[in-house]
């Protein structure tokens, strides 16, 4: 929690921005009225501003009355263009970098052009404002003591289960983000590492259809079944659980009466025996043949 007795109240030099500067400027995530004074500021003041998309940072400037150079800066290109940028840089220009929405260099390629900005004596400037992951944990009502970020999951299979896998007995809550037409699959994925654990799927934060739904992974499962999966997503998943093998429901059970156990519950025979290969630890082919 911030201390306002903490905080230090700066007075506002005739120009705020300084030469040889790199500027991280958060940007809203749907809503105008979140982008900070400070951030248009020094939006108005630099020299130029490296965009992940100028179409959609010259609209957002636009929207402010701010006017200013843009230039590209992403994913394909961030090696070639991360060495002009800073290379004006070091010439005593200033750059603001901004994203499409929310902080830069947050499971987003900007995190190379600090780095190179450091290696080569540049100076970064953090401008505060919105952070998708932090606003839906904010609003999750689960734990947030302690959490980790996790991003977008790898697409590559291989990548994704290893993934998964190291995290089955994470004990942070974890946050995770994921683009609509893949929504299905990742609940999949994760209903199968991790179980029938809490979940808040919130979703288009801050916009004009915000949602914000506190579930089970099982329940988000069968929700996304019927329901189509509308805008950008940030999942905030329970962490892990010390359970003693004295408490485990299932332990005297046979793998037909663990997964009938779950059918008993409502769930469908393919959940009941995903769940059943979850709670043992084993690959759901396993307990399948076992109920052939």
């Amino acid at each position: 929690m911030d201390n306002i007795s903490d905080i230090e109240i700066t007075e506002k030099s005739e120009k705020e921005v300084c030469e040889r500067t790199l500027y991280v400027v958060a940007t809203p995530i749907g809503n105008l009225s979140d982008m900070t004074e400070r951030g248009k500021r020094i939006l108005s003041e630099v020299d130029f501003v490296a965009a992940e998309d100028t179409r959609i940072s010259g609209k957002l400037l636009g929207l402010y009355g701010i006017k200013k150079p843009l230039v590209n800066y992403f994913e394909h290109n961030r090696a070639e263009m991360g060495e002009k940028i800073v290379s004006r840089l070091e010439k005593g220009e200033s750059c603001a970098i901004v994203t499409d929405a929310g902080t830069p260099a947050i499971s987003d390629p900007g995190e190379d052009l600090c780095k190179l900005c450091h290696e080569r004596g540049i100076k970064v400037v953090p401008i505060p404002g919105c952070s998708a992951a932090i606003t839906a944990l904010s609003a999750s009502g689960m734990p947030s003591r302690r959490f980790t970020f996790e991003g977008f999951l790898p697409r590559e299979k291989k990548e994704q289960r290893e993934l998964l896998e190291e995290l089955q007995n994470e004990k942070r809550t974890m946050i995770f983000y994921e683009a609509p037409h893949r929504l299905r699959k990742t609940l999949d994925a994760f209903f199968e590492a991790f179980g029938d654990r809490e979940v808040c799927l919130a979703r288009e934060i801050t916009k004009l259809n915000e949602e914000i739904v506190k579930t089970t992974l099982a329940e988000a499962v069968k929700i996304y079944e019927e329901k189509e999966p509308r805008g950008e997503y940030a999942i905030i998943i329970a962490g892990a659980t010390n359970t003693k093998s004295s408490d485990l429901f299932w332990e005297n059970m046979s793998i037909e009466q663990h997964v009938e156990f779950y059918i008993s519950q409502g769930d469908k025979k393919m959940d009941a025996i995903k769940k059943c290969a979850k709670d043992r630890g084993v690959p759901k082919n396993d307990i399948y043949k076992e109920m052939i």
